[in-house]
């Protein structure tokens, strides 16, 4: 039925294309010549044109409601799919107020090779500080 009255309203769309330019205008137009006090006379051929051109935009209009109608009908929202959907997201936290993050915990078994597979760094020990001798000066 869309397709019927979308061809029904290139159709009039044409038409009223052509009544248009057969209309007298100003500069003379396309206007069709003929007897003076026939149909096709200046004044018979202006009266039946104007009726033409107002029934066929009155024709166009219509049609283009019912098309908007009609188009607004077939591609309603249904709802939405859900198949592809994930769990819950991480909330976002602002980068320069959030903590840093905690170091890595160190091996539960004592193996060198930390998760990663890198060997884990040895712990610093601490040097006792050197004890100045007994006959020095500390120095200022």
């Amino acid at each position: 039925m869309f397709l019927f009255i979308t061809i029904v309203q290139t159709l009039i769309a044409a038409a009223l294309v052509g009544v248009i330019l057969m209309q007298r205008s100003e500069g003379g137009g396309l206007g069709v010549g003929g007897n003076p006090n026939g149909l096709m006379s200046a004044r018979g051929a202006g009266d039946l044109l104007t009726r033409s051109t107002a029934i066929l935009a009155t024709l166009f209009v219509l049609l283009s409601i019912a098309l908007a109608v009609m188009a607004a009908n077939m591609h309603s929202v249904g709802d939405i799919d859900t198949s592809l959907k994930r769990g819950t997201p991480a909330p976002i936290s602002d980068p320069l107020t959030a903590p840093a993050p905690a170091a890595p915990a160190a091996p539960a078994n004592g193996d060198p090779l930390s998760a990663a597979g890198a060997p884990a760094a040895a712990p610093a020990t601490e040097a006792p500080a050197a004890a100045p001798a007994q006959g020095d000066a500390p120095a200022n």
